[in-house]
């Protein structure tokens, strides 16, 4: 069997706090990797994250301020990176060049023209060195969705509908490069991921109605709906919204000819995701799907996707360890922000009601 990977966790903020958990849980639980390093630019968290981290996995965890400082100690084989957007070219480009893969959160870059140019030079010298982190491809409950339709349950598919509201504005500190572009990028993704197509059209609308007024974060948009055109009369549409002030909502609803399928609803439980299928006049498919517990203060987000996210890193350990190829890379994340520009540039322009 091959040894444990031996991995590191660079940024430790929201989710990268998640990550380093789940890295430590997974080398107590499974022996597959071992985390050796935390890297954050503050001191103080990374020794802090660092030191609880080494007491539950039983073996120490180095902590680093700079991720330079993590290539040169040279003592792990891979790292998630979870660092600020605007940071992630350069971080994954200095850790494949000395030969670690990568777990990189989306989105891929700050902007669609440097998210080109760097997937490019991935494409052109580390096709393979890069795993992109869109974790709802390893969702159970998105999953039973899409065998579902891969089945047959519901009929030709014709509309798929993707919902992310948060229930407050982003945290203080956070860099966002708009709504879209930071939130959309995971229903997008879903979306493509679960038709198994490309759209040829896109059409983007936004708006500030709430959350903005309080927010320590400014972006463009705080609501925000997206249409998508597939071929085969597929549609698509994808909301996204800081306002939903009652709680965090994720739903998904797939249409088709002979029925549909909906994961979650919104009931304020935290701890249970339902997916349901409902074909002519019956229903096909009830399943509850427990949540995790963290039993600690984290992220809504994580909240719904713990255990996707942890199933995405135990996903990349495996494959680290095996030498196999990604099945979500750089060109998956470059896809999703080409299709939310067009959007983008196809925004709807609202016109005067004249009764």
């Amino acid at each position: 069997m091959p040894e444990p990977l031996k991995l590191a966790v660079a940024g430790l903020g929201r989710i990268g706090a998640i990550h380093a958990l789940h890295a430590a849980e997974l080398a107590a639980e499974t022996g597959d990797c071992r985390l050796v390093a935390a890297v954050d630019a503050d001191r103080e968290r990374a020794r802090s994250i660092a030191e609880e981290l080494s007491v539950q996995q039983g073996s120490e965890v180095a902590a680093f301020t700079t991720v330079e400082a993590l290539i040169e100690a040279g003592t792990c084989e891979a790292t998630v990176v979870c660092t600020p957007t605007d940071l992630h070219r350069a971080h994954t480009t200095a850790l494949v060049e000395a030969g670690q893969r990568v777990l990189l959160e989306k989105p891929l870059t700050e902007s669609l023209s440097e998210a080109r140019e760097f997937g490019a030079e991935l494409e052109a010298g580390f096709p393979q060195a890069a795993m992109l982190a869109f974790q709802r491809r390893f969702d159970e409950p998105l999953i039973g969705a899409k065998q579902l339709c891969e089945q047959g349950a519901i009929g030709r598919r014709f509309k798929i509908v993707s919902v992310l509201e948060d229930s407050a504005p982003l945290p203080q500190g956070y860099l966002s490069p708009g709504l879209f572009s930071s939130t959309s990028v995971h229903n997008v993704d879903e979306v493509l991921w679960l038709s198994g197509q490309t759209p040829v059209r896109a059409a983007s609308v936004g708006s500030l109605l709430f959350g903005h007024r309080s927010s320590l974060v400014p972006e463009d948009f705080d609501d925000g709906l997206t249409f998508l055109w597939f071929p085969d009369d597929l549609i698509a549409q994808i909301t996204v919204s800081r306002n939903h002030v009652s709680g965090y909502r994720i739903e998904t609803w797939i249409f088709g000819e002979e029925g549909h399928i909906h994961v979650g609803r919104f009931e304020q439980n935290k701890n249970e995701v339902i997916l349901e299928a409902y074909g002519r006049g019956e229903r096909i498919e009830y399943k509850s799907f427990p949540m995790r517990d963290y039993r600690r203060p984290v992220p809504e987000f994580v909240e719904r996707f713990g255990l996707a996210y942890k199933q995405e890193l135990a996903e990349f350990v495996s494959c680290c360890r095996e030498g196999r190829a990604f099945s979500v890379t750089h060109r998956e994340g470059l896809r999703a922000m080409e299709v939310i520009a067009a959007g983008l540039r196809g925004a709807v322009e609202p016109s005067d009601v004249r009764l």
